[in-house]
């Protein structure tokens, strides 16, 4: 078990995910410590709630940098400033450049509202519910230098019903993404997870870890 890691996490935005993973580090969940919560966003609710848990917080603001290359190297001289092992996106609306990739290979982690590779990028739900699919849910999933292509850790189904909107369709996969997403840091704090190309394998994990991907399609 990894000993000592340091967590830093990206938002930009109320930052639920990362509430969910602040909980499950506080339960002891996660042998793992909070350090720094930044924002691209000053009055982002994360920062609130990193505060509230007595987390260090930083707002660097993307208007005092003359490009991305710049901005993320100064969002890797912050996460190094706090000894930073792994990397969360919770909400975080930009997409990273290799600065921070290449820095963090295979230590930055991200969720994502759709079963990936289908429907990459924004407004995930509407996509799911114009193309009439039947399943939707959420991804975890290493970072890479692309939108939303890394490596896949775990993912939860749920259905889509016929007269979802967006916005039922979104808190049904949200509570999804509470579940799993400290699960995959939990599994990354155990050093559990290795990434041989682009398969994630899991170490002493049962051999479908179905208990995460799929739930049963029916209403709540």
């Amino acid at each position: 078990m990894a000993e000592g890691l340091k967590i830093g996490v990206l938002a930009s935005g109320r930052g639920s995910n990362f509430q969910a993973i602040i909980d499950a580090v506080n339960a002891g969940k996660i042998n793992a410590k909070i350090a720094v919560c930044i924002s691209d966003v000053s009055d982002a609710y994360a920062l609130e709630r990193a505060r509230k848990n007595l987390t260090a917080t930083e707002f660097i603001d993307p208007k005092q940098y003359k490009d991305r290359a710049e901005y993320d190297r100064k969002i890797v001289e912050t996460l190094k400033k706090y000894d930073v092992g792994l990397v969360l996106l919770a909400g975080y609306m930009k997409l990273v450049t290799p600065v921070i990739v290449d820095e963090f290979r295979n230590k930055i982690i991200n969720i994502h509202p759709a079963l990936l590779p289908s429907f990459p990028g924004l407004h995930v739900q509407r996509k799911a519910i114009e193309y009439r699919a039947k399943f939707s849910g959420c991804t975890v999933h290493f970072v890479d230098a692309g939108m939303d292509t890394g490596p896949i850790i775990i993912q939860a189904v749920v259905p889509v019903f016929q007269d979802d909107t967006e916005d039922s369709l979104a808190a049904r996969i949200l509570k999804q993404e509470h579940r799993i997403y400290p699960e995959a840091v939990r599994l990354f704090a155990e050093g559990r997870l290795s990434v041989q190309g682009r398969r994630v394998i899991i170490k002493d994990a049962p051999e479908s870890h179905d208990e995460f991907l799929v739930n049963p399609p029916v209403r709540e």
